[in-house]
């Protein structure tokens, strides 16, 4: 695969129970002209790798396996795995640990690139992993989260669903959709250790099941898609005092729209003037403007992302364009983004891949 674009996109999926379905993480080039994404490539086997993420550096990449197996020390456990990035996107396995719980739904690497964050989904609980200078990992550190909600098929005990440091790698912030709270960890960055801070979490509205947060870049603000209710909850962020304090939740749907419905993704765009959000069941993509003196959303327009479930979306580096991955229809959507009104209209770029669940954006090196 000869690629000339300067921006990769890879993609996790789900492998499992699916006759002919994926394989594991897939790369393509990303035309950034067009906004259209090349043809998907195989580049590693994986089982489950739901959610992918790359070090700042572009050098490695690191992958969640989604599963629940026997593990060495005991329990079941999911896996984490970390790739070197060579030419074309190609990957080399560098190294492959247990994730300390089951099910990992999501990972984070830290801005300096020396911790891998990971959310355990079904056994609730956080994990950091150091990581040396050839990606691979090394001392972990966890946190078992505790809570449940009063939705008893979906929070009969916690469930952490994201990870996201800080800009400044002070902090790591862990959103868990069962026990209804948003944990916030001290991390080292020396060492890749967590440690619940003195504020180690702020709660949410029962029954809303936090899944995403995303935070401004003014560093002022922080928004959380509550899977649940369909809402977003905006939280004022003091990155010094490391807390969080809410002050708006909006809803993700029309007013007319009444079947069922769950959300997915988050993503603030890189001027900070709007905030996306994936629809489940209406299938959409809701997009705000945020008030620059406030923070607080205004519902501007919602757009069909062409395909069933949008799992994940992600917004590209220049903030022109956004691909929408649609589970359930096994496709990915291109849609280009206005930046001064931020409305989203379709390029007319469709992939085909079984079970896409994350997209992410990679810049190559020079």
């Amino acid at each position: 695969m000869a690629i000339k674009s300067e921006v990769l996109v890879y993609v996790g999926t789900y492998t499992e129970n699916v006759p002919g379905g994926s394989k594991g993480i897939y790369v393509a080039p990303f035309d950034s002209a067009t906004g259209k994404l090349g043809a998907l490539e195989l580049v590693a086997e994986l089982k489950n790798p739901s959610f992918v993420a790359a070090s700042s550096d572009a050098k490695f990449l690191y992958a969640v396996s989604e599963v629940g197996v026997p593990g060495a020390e005991g329990g079941a456990t999911g896996f984490v795995a970390s790739y070197a990035i060579g030419a074309h996107g190609k990957l080399a396995p560098v190294s492959k640990v247990e994730s300390r719980g089951t099910d990992p739904c999501h990972v984070a690497v830290s801005h300096a690139r020396h911790t891998v964050a990971v959310a355990n989904y079904s056994s609730g609980s956080t994990v950091s992993l150091h990581t040396d200078a050839t990606g691979a990992f090394g001392n972990a550190s966890i946190d078992r989260h505790s809570g449940h909600g009063p939705n008893t098929s979906r929070q009969e005990g916690p469930h952490a669903h994201s990870v996201t440091f800080s800009p400044d790698d002070r902090l790591l912030l862990s959103c868990d959709l069962g026990a209804d709270r948003v944990f916030v960890y001290r991390h080292d960055a020396r060492t890749g250790a967590i440690t619940p801070h003195s504020h180690p979490f702020v709660a949410l509205e029962p029954g809303s099941g936090p899944r995403h947060l995303a935070l401004h870049p003014s560093g002022h603000y922080a928004y959380v898609i509550c899977e649940l209710t369909s809402n977003i909850a905006a939280f004022k962020w003091n990155a010094s005092a490391g807390t969080l304090r809410q002050f708006q939740h909006i809803s993700t749907l029309p007013l007319s729209f009444t079947a069922a419905n769950t959300t997915a993704e988050i993503a603030v765009h890189p001027n900070g003037r709007f905030v996306y959000g994936s629809n489940r069941g209406h299938d959409s993509i809701a997009a705000y403007s945020v008030d620059a003196a406030s923070g607080r959303l205004t519902l501007l327009s919602h757009t069909s992302t062409g395909g069933k479930s949008p799992r994940s979306f992600a917004i590209d580096p220049s903030g022109r364009w956004l691909l929408a991955a649609n589970q359930l229809s096994d496709d990915i959507f291109s849609f280009a983004i206005d930046p001064h009104t931020g409305a989203l209209a379709a390029t007319g770029g469709k992939s085909t891949l079984s079970r896409p669940v994350c997209v992410s954006f990679v810049p190559l090196r020079a």
